[in-house]
């Protein structure tokens, strides 16, 4: 226990964490005086001789799991979610550092192993995107919004639904492909990687009559793709299709990626580009929006990496810029989105909570208390930490796009103010209103 106390002597200030050990012997960190939680202060239980060791060495793996196998344990009133935000809340004073692996050796070994996780060959990016998305559709349906969105919402003010900050999202993200008629009348070629489970390629047919293809990776992601189109009556013109971008052919007039960069792997960045490059047409527009570092390049930690995407990397703005301008792409507009996210994971993790018992019968207690755990990670990350969401505008011809932003603001407000927001089907008040 002593070099986690050491560690939380040093970082909790505000507000106040009491920690009972697996001996019985207590701990208190914090005054309390200042950012006192009204509920008390957050109590957590070491049920394991090795959970604070565990925990002290690399406290981003070894917190998770030590959560996941029942070595740690929040009181009541208290869950996770309190216990991590109050301590990241405090801990970023001393940086990310504080938080990532001790000891030379395990930092190189980290280091190394987190360079080689990123190569993401096409077997390889399969197996991932089927580890990340093949889940149960009904787990996704639990916690994300009507649409399926499994990205950023955006959340103009705070206090919207889930379901307008994702119905935002898209129009934030459709306006700034400046989609416009094309000169022989025809609809205009979208190409849409890492399409998800359909949302946006359906909204953009549904706005613009584009035609679109989308592609992925996951099996059960195509399908309901497909599914989906198919209900809707647009299966000619919404195409979906179970394969790696780099094996898409042809020539488009717009190219999207939302939530995919993060997937590709830096070590691939300059076949992304350059493979998307060719498939736009001359004058043609590609919008990539995905997670990003307000800072320099860095590596994924080993517990994300392990359970929730292998492969996964968040890349610096630096990373995108240097390897785009190398293919050729020019960058026009670059958007840091703060905050946003850390209202959507707060809200995934209030419906994940919410459908508690369900989730575990469909898994077990074990994989519900890592969702959980994913969540609030990724909360902190982009609530207390430095990351954000990065919307990049990318063109081979700078004529492509109006002389000013104006364009972008205009059709989002149009697209904001013609769209009927859908209620979550699952929410109790909805579902109690129509009983």
């Amino acid at each position: 226990m002593w070099l986690l106390d050491k560690f939380l002597k040093q970082a909790i200030h505000t507000g106040q964490l009491l920690v009972t050990d697996h001996d019985g012997k207590a701990y208190t960190y914090g005054t309390g005086a200042e950012g006192m939680d009204p509920r008390g202060p957050v109590r957590i239980r070491f049920t394991h001789p090795k959970a604070s060791g565990h925990i002290a060495r690399y406290p981003q793996l070894g917190a998770g799991e030590a959560y996941m196998w029942g070595w740690l344990v929040v009181e009541e009133p208290h869950d996770i979610r309190d216990m991590i935000l109050l301590v990241t809340m405090n801990a970023k004073r001393l940086g990310d550092d504080a938080i990532k692996a001790k000891g030379g050796v395990r930092k190189v070994l980290d280091r190394l192993v987190a360079k080689a996780d990123s190569i993401n060959l096409k077997a390889k990016a399969r197996r991932n995107a089927e580890h990340t998305y093949n889940l149960t559709r009904r787990l996704y349906e639990l916690f994300l919004d009507e649409d399926r969105q499994y990205t950023m919402g955006y959340y103009r003010n705070p206090d919207v639904s889930l379901e307008q900050a994702q119905m935002d999202k898209k129009a934030h993200l459709a306006a700034k492909m400046y989609i416009q008629p094309t000169a022989d009348g025809k609809p205009m070629k979208v190409l849409d990687i890492g399409c998800g489970w359909g949302g946006f390629a359906m909204y953009l047919h549904e706005k613009y009559g584009c035609e679109v293809l989308g592609v992925a990776l996951a099996e059960d992601q195509i399908a309901f793709c497909k599914e989906r189109a198919a209900a809707a009556g647009v299966s000619d013109m919404v195409k979906f299709k179970l394969m790696d971008y780099r094996d898409v052919e042809g020539e488009f007039d717009r190219i999207s990626s939302v939530g995919l960069l993060e997937h590709v792997g830096t070590p691939h960045y300059p076949q992304f580009f350059e493979h998307t490059h060719k498939l736009l047409k001359p004058d043609g527009i590609m919008f990539s929006h995905c997670c990003g570092r307000a800072g320099e390049p860095g590596r994924t930690d080993a517990w994300t990496r392990k359970y929730i995407f292998p492969g996964g990397y968040i890349p610096a703005l630096s990373e995108l810029v240097i390897q785009s301008e190398k293919a050729g792409w020019q960058v026009m507009d670059v958007e840091g989105m703060r905050f946003h996210y850390s209202h959507t994971l707060e809200e995934w993790y209030n419906r994940t909570v919410m459908h508690r018992d369900e989730i575990v019968a469909l898994y077990d207690e074990q994989f519900f208390r890592m969702w959980q755990f994913y969540l609030v990670g990724a909360e902190q990350s982009f609530r207390h930490g430095t990351m954000v969401n990065w919307q990049i505008v990318y063109v081979k011809d700078r004529a492509a796009l109006p002389m000013t932003r104006d364009f972008m603001t205009e059709e989002s407000a149009r697209l904001r103010e013609e769209s009927e927001i859908p209620l979550w089907s699952l929410d109790p008040h909805v579902r109690e209103a129509a009983e």
